[in-house]
């Protein structure tokens, strides 16, 4: 069966507008500092999301994954939460990250897409601008989501388990790498990390849709 084709909007890039490949989309926003962008199912939701603009529909997006998944319970999501996830189009490719606040839906950092980066890595980064954030807004408590088992261990053992290579192309992405080990390091925080349950809550409310 023949993959469905997705529609790609961009609300932020070097040319906004809808497209209907990854291919054109990534032209737009690869390199492009603050990309703002989204696939959609159909042109008509495309058309619409474009209309309704990028806060809006990372609002929505984020509480029909909550209300999607089990209910709220004292063993399943907490809603006073950071979510964050990572998306890269390749191994190596354009990485990004970003974090949600569980409870509004709002988008409370985005960094990238930067050159030549893992999702992995974008998930250790995601994890520590995070804790960062939440140390920076005095809230030791609250919790941070992320489906990366990878990125949760690597955070724990304050250090970025990458293999990828070195280069002069994401050598920025590599500086961020050693800032946010020097960063857990040097601060104290109690923050728990927690698993996002993909199969019992549906998809990470800051998933970046590309799948």
């Amino acid at each position: 069966m023949a993959k469905k084709s997705k529609f790609y909007v961009v609300w932020n890039g070097r040319e906004k507008g809808i497209f209907s490949s990854w291919e054109a989309c990534k032209r737009q926003v690869d390199g492009f500092e603050s990309a703002r962008y989204k696939s959609f199912e159909s042109e008509s939701e495309a058309k619409d999301a474009f209309q309704k603009g990028p806060s809006e529909i990372f609002r929505t997006t984020a509480k029909k994954s909550v209300s999607a998944g089990n209910p709220v319970t004292r063993s399943g999501i907490i809603k006073a939460s950071i979510c964050v996830d990572a998306a890269c189009s390749g191994n190596p490719g354009a990485m990004e990250y970003r974090g949600i606040n569980m409870a509004t839906g709002e988008q409370i950092f985005h960094q990238g897409p930067f050159p030549d980066a893992t999702n992995n890595i974008g998930e250790f980064l995601a994890i520590v601008h995070g804790l960062a954030y939440l140390k920076k807004n005095n809230l030791p408590t609250m919790p941070i989501y992320s489906d990366s088992d990878n990125a949760i261990m690597w955070v724990r053992a304050k250090h970025c388990r990458t293999k990828l290579e070195k280069t002069k192309r994401n050598a920025p992405v590599f500086e961020m790498i050693e800032r946010g080990e020097q960063w857990l390091k040097s601060n104290h925080f109690e923050n728990p990390i927690l698993k996002w349950q993909t199969k019992s809550w549906g998809e990470n409310p800051a998933d970046f849709g590309r799948k």
